[in-house]
């Protein structure tokens, strides 16, 4: 089977793989506010209107149900096999998160946007440079992200994407603002090292971690994993608020 018959069949499914949960998500969000400078920080309250990074974090996943956008469906996510690169992988011909978030950031920095262009691709920006951060959205291609994967998450069904999406997030009963004060505090190197990283780096970040998402052994998944594997999740919640921030800083600073 084809890896474009593979990337319709996930599309088909990605109105149930939200990468994180809102939880993960306004995590990042209230993560970057913190590490925006004075300029970026002026600039994104006007074109949020006020809104917060966090609140405007979960839009992309929100619009689902609004068919105006299915076009953006298969934003979220990208397809790169083992061994392989994003340059040598088959490419989606309605865009992926790699190509969409590059697309994006050259836009908002053209200044050639209408104010509501502007602002739906900030909120776009804001989500899927937390999407890229799950590991599960950039997939190998022969499983939809993990969604074919049937788990028992304690005694629940679910599936290994939504383990990562938002399983082990939610089930430590914190807030977003909780879970971003949990993830502690970089240093100023890891700042500095996290935003020197390209998108791609980010995309090749996640699939580093495949044989940690994939140690899911019987498919009855609880304590023991979210013990092994729940500090990953956190990290990458971690760097995609920093990059985000970086982001950010580079458009409107």
């Amino acid at each position: 089977m084809s890896r474009l018959i593979f990337t319709a069949l996930f599309c088909s499914v990605s109105f149930l793989s939200w990468g994180w949960g809102a939880t993960g998500h306004r995590a990042t969000g209230y993560i970057a506010n913190k590490y925006l400078n004075k300029k970026a920080r002026k600039a994104i309250e006007r074109i949020l209107n006020g809104q917060s990074l966090a609140m405007a974090s979960t839009w992309m996943d929100e619009i689902r149900s609004d068919s105006t956008y299915d076009y953006t469906a298969d934003w979220h996510w990208v397809t790169i096999p083992d061994g392989m690169t994003y340059e040598q992988a088959e490419k989606n011909p309605k865009g992926d998160i790699i190509e969409s978030i590059e697309r994006i950031v050259a836009e908002l920095k053209s200044k050639k946007l209408s104010p509501q262009q502007e602002t739906e691709r900030l909120k776009w920006l804001i989500h899927l440079i937390g999407d890229i951060h799950q590991p599960l959205h950039v997939g190998r291609g022969d499983d939809r992200g993990g969604n074919n994967i049937k788990i028992m998450w304690f005694r629940a069904d679910s599936n290994l994407h939504r383990v990562w999406d938002s399983d082990m997030i939610d089930d430590t009963k914190l807030s977003y603002t909780e879970l971003a004060e949990s993830l502690g505090n970089p240093t100023q190197q890891q700042v500095q090292n996290w935003q020197q990283a390209t998108v791609r780096d980010w995309a090749y970040e996640s699939m580093s971690y495949r044989q940690q998402v994939y140690d899911y052994g019987n498919a009855r998944l609880g304590y023991q994993y979210a013990y092994k594997y729940l500090g990953t999740a956190k990290e990458r919640l971690l760097q995609a608020g920093i990059r985000l921030a970086g982001v950010l800083n580079e458009i409107y600073g």
